[in-house]
């Protein structure tokens, strides 16, 4: 269960490239972004508010009882947009967030809180996030899968979208769990003096190359913990085709 004191923040965009009015997109009958909520209530947030840059979702979120804060449309990522957040409720630095993106009506209430208490397990961390096994040699070799490298200590060394560790002897075809590598899942708890720093400093190269933002973290010379998610979790909702697949994926969870 997450801790009295956890905030889960909902980062929810209306303008997705790929599916425009993503969190409020129909599913059993009603708007995504409530089904995300509930994961987050269901983990047993206290503080759970929904961010946003569109009135209309503020409306849906307020249809259940939850709070969405406006926030600014000029943000370049959710992460700016939690920032944006944490600075308007003026949490202490040393408050732990979840980043729970709108587009996950799926994710298991078990990981964010693995996510919070590990980063409330790691004082020196400035981060948390998961990782998964990555069993299949196609999916380790997609850039679309976030592969992770951590050390001994629970540590991200790196992440990127190259199959990484680099098999010297070549890929296999086929392997147990983990002998690919793992792959970064996108779910995060951060300390919110960390996010203020986080969104005043510069995008790095590396950053800038791979499009991934925590490796502006990693730069920065934070510590990101890691571990391996309790479970894995359904992919999260990008296109049309990932719509339709959570509808009849929670339409039979319903029916069970």
């Amino acid at each position: 269960m997450m801790a009295e004191n956890d905030w889960i923040i909902i980062p929810a965009r209306h303008d997705s490239s790929r599916l425009p009015g993503k969190p409020l997109a129909d599913i059993g009958g009603r708007p995504m972004i409530h089904w995300v909520y509930e994961r987050a209530v269901a983990a047993g947030g206290e503080h759970v508010v929904i961010a946003t840059d569109d009135e209309r979702i503020q409306e849906a979120a307020a249809e259940i009882g939850a709070r969405a804060i406006l926030t600014s449309e000029g943000h370049e990522s959710g992460t700016d947009r939690l920032a944006e957040v944490i600075d308007f409720l003026e949490l202490p630095d040393d408050t732990v967030v979840v980043n729970l993106q709108g587009d996950e009506p799926m994710m298991p209430p078990v990981l964010l809180a693995q996510v919070a208490n590990l980063l409330r397990a790691k004082p020196e961390a400035a981060m948390a996030t998961l990782m998964v096994p990555i069993t299949g040699r196609d999916e380790f070799l997609s850039s679309d899968a976030v592969k992770v490298v951590a050390n001994e200590r629970a540590e991200a060394m790196y992440f990127s979208r190259a199959p990484i560790p680099f098999h010297r002897d070549g890929v296999p075809e086929s392997g147990k769990a983990g002998l690919f590598g793992f792959r970064h899942l996108g779910l995060y708890a951060y300390r919110a003096g960390f996010l203020r720093r986080f969104v005043a400093s510069g995008s790095p190269e590396i950053e800038r190359l791979e499009k991934l933002e925590q490796l502006r973290a990693l730069s920065m010379g934070e510590i990101i913990a890691i571990e391996i998610a309790e479970i894995t979790p359904p992919p999260g909702v990008d296109t049309q085709a990932d719509l339709e697949r959570v509808r009849r994926l929670l339409a039979e969870e319903a029916a069970d």
